[in-house]
């Protein structure tokens, strides 16, 4: 940790949420991040805002239902914060609260270190930094129906995007009706049933961490059908299957990290998916982010070094953007 806690809230309420005063604010948090919620308290607090602070057990794993079931109240508040150790971002609730009108932030705070995420160095970049590596891939992948990625360590995949519009993540969260993450990336939520391909995972597995070494994934008709079965491979399918839950075997999300500052050391998956120079399949539910996969749950699997194609256009040659 190279800065505080409360620096960081800082940079979440002033700069990308741009919290005014008289608006109310709902932060959500669990019983294991009661420090970041209470900078984000006196972040908002600063700004004149009015702020609700609910807090969940860290046991509520994936609790897409819980916050479904709590919509009424925050379509009550003009910017929620979802401060928890897991990502809100795809669930239908998020969907009812933007289409009101609201402002939601997903902010997960899951780390595999004894730091807080608010303290992490990737969180200081500039938003027009991300949003500028975006503007020419935006531009390609708005116009192709299907993505195709290779890597060097030999994935090659294709994504149908047929109907479906890409989006950008940096932070921001200014306005009425806009949905905001920490994770700094372009993200599309591509049809569920058309991912193809061969996919080696080199990067992270989401909240595991780094794989101790590379597995080998086969993606038929959107489902993931065969995780190599090594030592990584058997963690992945363990943890998937915990989900109890078939929908979580479907690519529902492509990511594209934008976030040069940030490292993809396993350290915190946020940090891991946001890195400029890697791509992430994200499984399972991708309500909210233009999909209608209603799954359990939704974590990354992330991959170095892709070379991608936005229908035949080039936009990522290993890693770096054109």
């Amino acid at each position: 940790m190279t800065f505080s806690i409360q620096q960081g809230a800082d940079i979440v309420v002033h700069r990308w949420c741009q919290v005014k005063r008289n608006e109310k604010v709902l932060i959500i948090s669990d019983e294991n991040h009661i420090s970041e919620s209470k900078a984000l308290w006196k972040s908002v607090q600063d700004t004149g805002a009015f702020v609700m602070v609910i807090t969940i057990p860290e046991s509520c794993s994936q609790p897409g239902k819980l916050f479904d079931s709590m919509v009424d109240l925050f379509m009550e508040h003009d910017v929620i914060i979802g401060a928890t150790r897991f990502s809100l971002i795809t669930t239908r609730a998020v969907q009812t609260v933007l289409s009101h009108g609201s402002r939601f932030l997903s902010l997960p705070l899951s780390t595999n270190t004894e730091t807080s995420m608010l303290g992490f160095n990737f969180i200081q970049t500039d938003p027009i930094i991300s949003q500028r590596l975006a503007d020419n891939m935006l531009s390609s992948l708005n116009c192709c129906d299907k993505v195709r990625i290779t890597t060097p360590l030999g994935t090659d995949i294709t994504f149908g995007k047929k109907g479906r519009k890409p989006g950008l993540f940096n932070g921001m969260t200014e306005k009425p009706g806009k949905i905001g993450s920490s994770s700094f990336e372009i993200y599309i939520g591509i049809e569920e049933n058309a991912t193809n391909g061969h996919a080696v995972v080199d990067g992270s597995l989401g909240y595991i961490g780094s794989p101790v070494e590379p597995i080998k994934l086969t993606f038929l008709n959107g489902r993931l059908t065969h995780i190599e079965e090594n030592s990584s491979g058997i963690l992945l399918q363990n943890y998937m299957q915990q989900f109890h839950d078939p929908r979580i075997f479907v690519a529902g999300e492509l990511g594209i990290g934008l976030n040069p500052q940030a490292r993809c050391l396993g350290n915190c998956y946020i940090e891991d998916e946001s890195s400029y120079g890697t791509f992430h399949i994200g499984m399972g539910r991708n309500l909210a982010l233009g999909g209608v996969m209603d799954a359990a749950g939704h974590f990354d699997l992330v991959f170095k070094n892709p070379t991608i194609y936005a229908g035949d256009v080039l936009i990522m040659k290993d890693g770096q953007a054109l």
